[in-house]
C-alpha cells in the first residue's frame, strides 16, 4: 500500500511538471532528481570505500545536466551577427547553440585532480576517488540533462518539427514503466533461469525477453503515433531502449550489492531512493536522446 501511495503522489507531479509546466520545469525537475541522486551515490561510493567530493560533484552534476539541456537546439534571434565585406553585421535568423558538456567535464577533471594533489598525500584510494567523482555527472547529469533537452523545442519554427516534445518525454518513461512492469509480471509466470544471480536474484532471463518484447511494441505503437518513424526503425529504438533499461538497473544493483545496502535511500516510502526510481531511464535516455537529435 505504501509502494501505491507513493507512485500515486510522485505520478502526478512527475506528469504535471512535463505536460502543464514551460520546458524550464522539466529541466528543474531533472536538477533535483540529479542533486538527490548524487546525494545517495556518493552514500554508496562511500559505503565502497570510494570518497566522492560532494562539492565538486554535486556542481558538476548540475552543470553537465545543464549543460545538456541548454544546448544543440536552435534559437530565433532578431540579431545575429554575421560578417560581410570585412566588417559584422547584424540580422534576423535562428542560432544554433551547441553544448557545453565538453568544457564541463574538461574542468571537472582539472578542478578534481587539483583538489587531490591539493590534499597533499598519497594513498591508495586516490584514483577510485578521483574516478567516482568523475562518473557521477556521466552516469547521472548527462542522461537526466538529454531527458530535459527532449522537452525543451529545437528550433524556432516548430513545423520543423511537428511532434510535440511532451510526447516525446512520456514515451520514454512509458516505454521504462512498460518493459520495467512486463519483466516482473512475465518472470513471475514464466521466470525459471536467473539471469544475473550473483547481482539481482530475482531477474530472470525470461523476465528480461518479455521487457524486450512489450518494451519494443510499447516503443512501436508510441514512436508511430508520435514521430511517425518506421516500424524497423522503432523496433530497434524499443529493443535497444528495454535492453538498457535492463543493464542500467542492474548496474544499480551491483553497485548497492556491492556496498551491503538494499536501496540507495529510504527517501520514497516503499520505492527505495530516486537512484533506484530511475536506474532504468539513466541508461536508456542516452540512446532515446540520439534517436531525436539525429535521426526523429
Amino acid at each position: 500500500m505504501t509502494r501505491v501511495l507513493s507512485a500515486l503522489v510522485l505520478l502526478p507531479v512527475v506528469i504535471g511538471t512535463i505536460w502543464f509546466l514551460p520546458p524550464v520545469g522539466t529541466l528543474v525537475l531533472a536538477l533535483v532528481a540529479a542533486v538527490l541522486a548524487f546525494r545517495e551515490y556518493g552514500t554508496i561510493a562511500a559505503a565502497l570505500g570510494a570518497s566522492v567530493s560532494g562539492g565538486i560533484g554535486a556542481v558538476a552534476v548540475a552543470l553537465t545536466c545543464f549543460a545538456v539541456w541548454a544546448g544543440d537546439r536552435y534559437v530565433h534571434t532578431s540579431s545575429v551577427p554575421f560578417t560581410q565585406g570585412g566588417g559584422v553585421s547584424l540580422m534576423a535568423g535562428d542560432v544554433f547553440k551547441p553544448n557545453a558538456v565538453p568544457l564541463i567535464l574538461m574542468s571537472a577533471f582539472l578542478v578534481t585532480g587539483a583538489a587531490s594533489v591539493a590534499r597533499g598525500r598519497p594513498a591508495a584510494s586516490v584514483l577510485s576517488d578521483a574516478a567516482a567523482t568523475m562518473l557521477a555527472p556521466i552516469y547521472i547529469g548527462l542522461p537526466l540533462g538529454a531527458l530535459a533537452w527532449i522537452r525543451e523545442p529545437r528550433v524556432y519554427d516548430e513545423s520543423l518539427h511537428p511532434w510535440d516534445p511532451r510526447v516525446a518525454v512520456l514515451l520514454l518513461l512509458v516505454v521504462i514503466v512498460v518493459s520495467d512492469s512486463a519483466q516482473y509480471y512475465t518472470g513471475r509466470a514464466f521466470g525459471r533461469r536467473p539471469l544475473a544471480p550473483t547481482i539481482s536474484p530475482k531477474k530472470t532471463v525470461e523476465g528480461a525477453i518479455g521487457g524486450v518484447v512489450f518494451g519494443t511494441l510499447a516503443t512501436m505503437i508510441g514512436g508511430r503515433y508520435v514521430f511517425g518513424s518506421p516500424l524497423l526503425l522503432l523496433a530497434l529504438l524499443g529493443a535497444a531502449m528495454s535492453l538498457l533499461g535492463i543493464v542500467g538497473d542492474l548496474f544499480e544493483s551491483l553497485l548497492k550489492r556491492s556496498a551491503g545496502v538494499k536501496d540507495s535511500s529510504q527517501l520514497i516510502p516503499g520505492h527505495g531512493g530516486v537512484l533506484d526510481r530511475i536506474d532504468s531511464w539513466l541508461f536508456a535516455a542516452p540512446v532515446y536522446y540520439v534517436f531525436v537529435r539525429f535521426i526523429a
